[in-house]
């Protein structure tokens, strides 16, 4: 029996074998094909219980399947996984646009659609009529026959593109290693960097010491190496990922994505990709987007300049330096860091053991929520790294199945997700809870030191933790509009509000103890982080500005005449560069974000999102940080609500008004530089 279509509480790693994928997969879509079939066969006049409440409920086994081997793609990896995603993601592009062209489903959609006013639905159920309405209007479903067969070209042709440019990158990622043999070209690195690079040649039976491009390896090197030749060295691999002219190239990966979201956008009545996404989030039109990007930009630019200018009048003072290179940035401004705050991330990583950290988010979610966690060992795992724990409320009720992934590996993508094998739902009386994971590339233990986190990957958790609650908290009824199914404009509100907490005295307490001594971190420290939390905030700001900008050039416009990336990516930063151009590097050619994940024109996303968390965190500094009352009106109002409602009600609901851009300026340091 393959264990993927055999009934399951858990996901059963054990049992499941690669080639159990594929057919699982073929059945599971035979099977939704057929309770899709029962709803377009009911002589019934349509209603909303029999049709849109039965087309929410089906392929459910489907959607656990895909789940489990997406999840295990992007965190557990192998090439064998790779072709099958290669096979399987073309069918499942066709299998989901037979049921939205599906022309007797529709009608009967559409009638329940028409009739809304003469039903007494409930809020939920009045956004789900309209998400599944929109989904089948938005994706072809009143186009002609010729359309709607292109329609299914492209997606086809999409869904292959996305996963060889993450495949491309992943492959670029792992390809490139830097080898030293001469210690002295580590000088500047701090010991427990040292001894992880070596740890690293060791694993592939090498002499000496090897930095990868692995975000633990990468990032420490070049914030600390003295040599600025290895450090150019590893500046260039890691920006020129996919960048080669080679097998592993993603220049027409990325034309052909943008050239087809237009094609698409285009064949639905829409101007561009931008317009067509833009209809469903908080933004609304790329015109607001823009003009909120570079009322930004306009707020940043004058103070990045003058951080930028700070910084190349510093490493010249330090170094002779005479002009500042992108493969300086990290290295000079944690220098100036240091001199300014006197605050080196390696005294701090002894306070933040990965443990500890944990534990700390833990009780964070404890005294906002009322949330208890038990780590188990009795739940399947895919990996033996990975933790499990069980969430439970304090009155003892199941919340959530939580699973933590932490360490990077040679089948895991770089970077930080959260992501779900099972969304919350209510069905036949019963509410089954969801199961969570935070998956995370943070730096390993080694034989001398358990895994100690930069402050900026105790950040990170605690980001990926808010996505976490966002899923582990939701109580509504049906799984499309449940935890983080919401406009992508307001995803990042739950995990942007949870990073405010690292930098308050009364939750540091609670986790930041040294690994060795146990004494709590010295509040001069954490004035420091707190004082440092501005440090270069203007060239922070732009450079996540940029990115929002590249996105919305990429897919705000009509992109059939480009033809060269890297001279389209050059004009769409103009405004926003401070280092000098490197023509050996692209950022669009490994902009995963935007052409393999969810993002695409929706970057802008980061710094909407961060409007929202600085305003709903500055009720919190009114009211006390842990105010309980608050916390439950953000659990109730935001976090257990989902997709239920249009966020801006759901945000005025929990804050009393809508967000104002001075809160994020004022945290952000910027309110001065407003006009």
């Amino acid at each position: 029996m393959n264990p993927l279509l055999a009934p399951f509480e858990t996901a059963p790693f054990s049992k499941i074998k690669n080639e159990h994928f594929k057919p699982a997969f073929l059945q599971a879509m035979e099977d939704a094909r057929k309770e899709i079939n029962a709803i377009t066969e009911n002589n019934e006049e349509p209603t909303f219980e029999n049709t849109i409440e039965a087309l929410e409920f089906t392929g459910q086994q489907l959607d656990r399947i895909s789940s489990i081997f997406f999840n295990l793609n992007s965190a557990e990896t192998n090439e064998e996984i790779q072709k099958i995603a290669q096979e399987v993601s073309p069918l499942l592009s066709e299998f989901s646009n037979d049921i939205t062209l599906n022309e007797e489903l529709f009608k009967r959609i559409k009638k329940v659609f028409d009739n809304q006013s003469n039903l007494k639905l409930s809020v939920e159920q009045s956004t789900l009529l309209e998400k599944k309405y929109k989904s089948f209007s938005r994706n072809g479903a009143n186009l002609p026959e010729d359309k709607k067969k292109r329609l299914r070209e492209i997606d086809t042709e999409l869904s292959k593109l996305k996963l060889k440019f993450g495949e491309n990158v992943l492959a670029e990622t792992n390809k490139f290693e830097l080898h030293l043999t001469d210690e002295s070209d580590l000088d500047g690195l701090p010991e427990g960097e040292k001894e992880a690079a070596a740890q690293l040649a060791t694993a592939k039976d090498k002499e000496g010491w090897l930095i990868t491009l692995d975000y633990p390896s990468y990032i420490p090197f070049m914030k600390y190496a003295k040599n600025r030749q290895l450090r150019k060295e590893l500046s260039m691999a890691f920006g020129s990922k996919g960048f080669h002219n080679d097998e592993l190239d993603n220049q027409e990966n990325v034309l052909r994505i943008a050239n087809l979201r237009h094609e698409r956008a285009n064949l639905l009545g829409y101007e561009t990709h931008a317009h067509f996404v833009l209809e469903e989030r908080m933004a609304e039109t790329p015109e607001k987007v823009k003009e909120f990007l570079n009322e930004l930009l306009q707020k940043a630019k004058p103070a990045a300049e003058k951080e930028f200018e700070q910084l190349s009048t510093f490493a010249k003072e330090v170094d002779g330096l005479e002009h500042l290179e992108k493969w300086d940035a990290s290295y000079y401004s944690e220098k100036l860091k240091q001199k300014l705050f006197d605050l080196d991330d390696e005294k701090l990583k002894p306070y933040f053991k990965l443990e500890n950290v944990i534990n700390g988010v833990f009780k964070v979610a404890e005294k906002l929520f009322d949330l208890k966690f038990e780590e188990v060992f009795d739940v399947e795992k895919y990996h033996e790294e990975v933790k499990t724990y069980k969430v439970y409320d304090l009155d003892d009720n199941y919340i959530s199945l939580f699973y933590a992934d932490f360490h990077p590996r040679k089948g895991k993508r770089g970077g930080a997700w959260m992501t779900s094998y099972r969304p919350q739902f209510q069905l036949d009386g019963r509410n089954f809870r969801p199961h969570i994971s935070n998956v995370c590339n943070f730096t390993r233990s080694t034989p001398s030191k358990p895994s100690l986190l930069t402050f900026n990957e105790v950040t990170t958790l605690f980001h990926e933790f808010g996505h976490g609650l966002h899923g582990m908290l939701a109580n509504t009824v049906y799984p499309s509009l449940s935890g983080t199914s919401v406009f992508w404009d307001f995803v990042e509100l739950p995990s942007q509000i949870m990073e405010n907490w690292c930098y308050e005295k009364e939750a540091l307490e609670l986790f930041a103890h040294h690994y060795q001594s146990g004494e709590l971190i010295p509040m001069e420290m954490v004035t420091k982080i707190k004082e440092s939390a501005t440090f270069q905030e203007g060239m922070q700001t732009l450079r996540q500005l940029s990115f929002g900008l590249l996105d919305m050039a990429w897919h705000g416009k009509d992109p059939t005449d480009i033809n060269d990336v890297k001279q389209f990516e050059v004009n769409a930063f103009e405004g926003t560069q401070l280092y000098p151009e490197t023509a050996e590097t692209c950022m669009s050619t490994a902009f995963s974000h935007i052409f393999q994940g969810g993002y695409s024109s929706g970057y802008y996303s980061y710094k909407w999102a961060e409007v929202l968390d600085a305003d709903a965190f500055a009720y919190f500094k009114e009211n006390g940080i842990f105010n309980k009352e608050i916390g439950s009106k953000f659990k109730d109002n935001v976090l257990s609500k989902g997709g239920t409602e249009n966020p801006m009600i759901l945000y005025k609901r929990f804050r009393g008004q809508e967000p104002k851009v001075e809160a994020l300026l004022e945290r952000a340091g910027l309110l001065e530089l407003k006009r």
